[in-house]
């Protein structure tokens, strides 16, 4: 028996934004756990609030890659956050330095 299976993806990037109920079903995420992420600060969305938020394209693998951070790692909201912000700062310098690959 040949089965296939097909690969789904979005193509992220900077221009591209998701409205808050877009951005909580592309991460099969409830809204409460979205909006507890945007206040512990995993993610800055654009906006004043959940009626108005526009996540930029980059913002969904940050989130995917904090779920994962956060169970892995048994941490907090709060503590997944800076755990993003450092592995981010590490990938930025290791881009800066010559002849250094990430």
């Amino acid at each position: 028996m040949n089965t296939q299976r097909g690969l789904e993806g979005v193509l992220l990037d900077e221009e591209l934004t998701f409205s808050f109920i877009q951005f909580c079903e592309l991460c099969d995420m409830s809204p409460a756990i979205v909006i507890e992420m945007v206040q512990e600060g995993v993610m800055e969305p654009l906006g004043a609030g959940p009626d108005d938020w526009a996540f930029q394209g980059l913002e969904l693998a940050r989130a995917r890659r904090a779920v994962r951070l956060m169970q892995d790692l048994e941490l907090n909201w709060a503590g997944t956050a800076l755990v993003l912000d450092l592995l981010e700062e590490l990938e930025r310098v290791s881009h800066q330095v010559p002849g250094k690959r990430p």
